[in-house]
């Protein structure tokens, strides 16, 4: 080898050496850490839902090793406090001032509706882990907002089903005067008076108030052959137990969406015994996925895990799914948002996908209270698609 070319391959071999310890910090250092903006609520009647939520979702994070696609995850904390009057404040501050990657939230369809406006706006990247607002993957629909858990419209049009089957001609309904509660009605009562029922009156009271009293008077007034409700959380609890305190439990049989007795049947007690009730998830699946879910959960958390568990679990994994598909980079949008689109998502509830307006099209089951179980009795509606009007995705 002559000297010149000796030479530089000494130079090349120098210049190499020289490039990868430049390199090494950017190597160690790896992606930087991926920002989770969890807005729940952590106090008031839904305090209890908010932290299932987040429970979930870090599970899922835990079993991939505390990583998703090799970024280690951060999370900021606000309590949206159910209030939708503070919630374009509390959004923005985790958009502009914690620079927030990812929003996880909300539990309260008001508060869930000003989140989506603002990611919307952003192009921030929402995934809703509860609230049902129908406008959410309706007319709010964006190509950057995911919903992992269901909208109003779903349990309400499968338990319109089931109680036309059951004969059961005049019903009464009753709800917080809110998005959730008359989304829930509306749902049911297209699939009920679709199948020849009707509803004769449509009862209301403000969220969060639970003084049911004169509400239950005009009910036992009305005669109907059933109730239809859509109430959670502490609601939901006070509720079945002035049903029955009330003596209605005997004499017209109550209906819900599955809130009624998610996440509420310790405190119900007695008083939620065989109540029937519509939503994706059940306690007695018995699959072998959902068994897996529900055993490591309780391990972790010393809890038993519910739907909003499984909600926010699920969201962590629609999370995962679009992560995955950019390898970590969230810059790339399209690919992103592809992924997701595309995805099976296999949940405990059993596998989903996402319907055009990027909501899960999924088995919605008809569950019996036993003991302190929603048990499966069979399946109301099998993939369960919402219309998703007013989405122009």
């Amino acid at each position: 080898m002559n000297p010149s070319r000796r030479t530089l391959i000494s130079r090349a071999i120098a210049t190499l050496a020289l490039s990868a310890l430049s390199a090494l910090p950017a190597l160690a250092q790896g992606l930087p850490k991926l920002k989770v903006g969890l807005m729940l609520p952590y106090t008031g009647t839904y305090a209890a839902l908010g932290n299932a939520i987040e429970n979930g979702f870090r599970l899922h994070i835990t079993e991939q090793g505390g990583k998703l696609a090799g970024r280690e995850i951060e999370f900021v904390k606000v309590d949206d406090e159910s209030d939708p009057s503070k919630a374009t404040d509390n959004v923005n501050k985790l958009i502009k001032r914690d620079n927030v990657d990812v929003l996880i939230g909300s539990v309260h369809s008001g508060v869930a509706m000003a989140m989506a406006k603002v990611a919307k706006d952003t192009g921030t990247v929402l995934i809703v882990p509860n609230a049902g607002a129908d406008a959410v993957t309706g007319p709010m629909c964006a190509s950057n907002i995911f919903r992992s858990s269901f909208s109003n419209w779903q349990p309400g049009y499968a338990m319109g089903e089931v109680v036309a089957k059951k004969g059961h001609k005049k019903v009464v309904t009753i709800t917080w005067k809110y998005a959730a509660g008359d989304e829930s009605i509306r749902g049911f009562k297209e699939s009920f008076e679709k199948a020849g029922g009707k509803v004769v009156k449509e009862l209301t009271l403000p969220f969060p108030n639970v003084e049911f009293q004169a509400l239950l008077t005009e009910i036992a007034a009305a005669k109907p052959d059933a109730v239809y409700t859509f109430f959670a959380g502490g609601g939901a609890v006070k509720f079945v137990k002035d049903y029955a305190a009330a003596g209605l439990k005997k004499t017209v049989p109550l209906y819900g969406a599955g809130f009624l007795t998610d996440g509420t049947l310790d405190a119900q007690g007695a008083d939620a015994a065989d109540l029937l009730t519509t939503l994706h998830y059940a306690d007695s699946l018995n699959t072998p996925r959902d068994n897996a879910f529900r055993l490591l959960y309780a391990k972790t958390y010393k809890l038993q895990p519910d739907v909003y568990a499984v909600q926010g679990y699920d969201a962590a994994q629609m999370l995962a799914v679009g992560l995955n598909a950019v390898k970590g980079d969230m810059g790339k949008k399209a690919e992103f948002t592809a992924a997701i689109e595309k995805a099976k998502i296999d949940s405990p509830r059993g596998p989903f996908t996402l319907s055009k307006s990027h909501n899960p099209v999924q088995d919605i089951y008809l569950r019996q209270v036993g003991g302190k179980e929603n048990k499966l009795v069979n399946i109301a509606s099998k993939a369960l698609a919402d219309p998703g009007r007013g989405c122009k995705l």
